[in-house]
């Protein structure tokens, strides 16, 4: 862990640009495993996840070096919007709109209870992170957007609202009839979770 992590973004940002690479590095390190999970619950592949993933610092790089970064937001909000939009640049590329399957998709969830000793907990958390994720898939495209960016990238509504172009009470709207139809669906299709 690098010692410098407690600088605040907008001195990391500081650093880089007074020509400090570190700063960068440290900016990686501090947002990777939120930015990578978010790629990686919307593509649902990991080697499509990692060149995303790759892109989008590549993109954070270019618009830093080239002083182009807006700090009126926060980083963390501005790198999940970069990524966002590259999965989205993805499938409008190969015409289709990302799916949340429960087939490979457990991944994302799982990575955080391997370090589990408990086999048959593991076992049992994983299978209700896929029912999870069966259940998301099921919800509208805008459903699935706002519990992703909820519950996976930690993202506020206000943060959400701003990163979908839609105001704070659409977004908090979304959220509810997500939960009310993913509440409907476990109940009617009796799904473990």
């Amino acid at each position: 862990m690098y010692e410098s992590v407690l600088l605040s973004d907008q001195e990391l940002l500081k650093a880089f640009k007074s020509g400090n690479e570190r700063a960068l590095e440290q900016i990686i390190y501090k947002y990777k495993d939120k930015v990578f999970s978010t790629i990686m619950f919307l593509v649902k592949d990991r080697a499509l996840a990692e060149d995303i993933f790759q892109e989008v610092f590549i993109k954070v790089i270019k618009t830093l070096r080239a002083g182009k970064y807006n700090e009126e937001g926060k980083l963390s909000q501005w790198l999940l919007r970069v990524a966002y939009n590259l999965c989205i640049d993805h499938f409008r590329k190969v015409k289709r709109s990302p799916k949340m399957t429960a087939a490979d998709g457990s991944e994302v969830i799982e990575y955080s209870i391997i370090s589990n000793n408990n086999a048959e907990k593991a076992m049992i958390q994983s299978e209700m992170c896929a029912n999870v994720q069966y259940v998301i898939d099921q919800l509208s495209p805008n459903q699935k957007e706002v519990v992703v960016l909820r519950h996976f990238a930690d993202l506020s509504f206000k943060e959400i609202a701003k990163m979908t172009n839609v105001s704070i009470n659409t977004a908090l709207g979304r959220m509810r009839y997500a939960l009310a139809n993913m509440r409907k669906f476990i109940e009617e299709n009796n799904v473990p979770v």
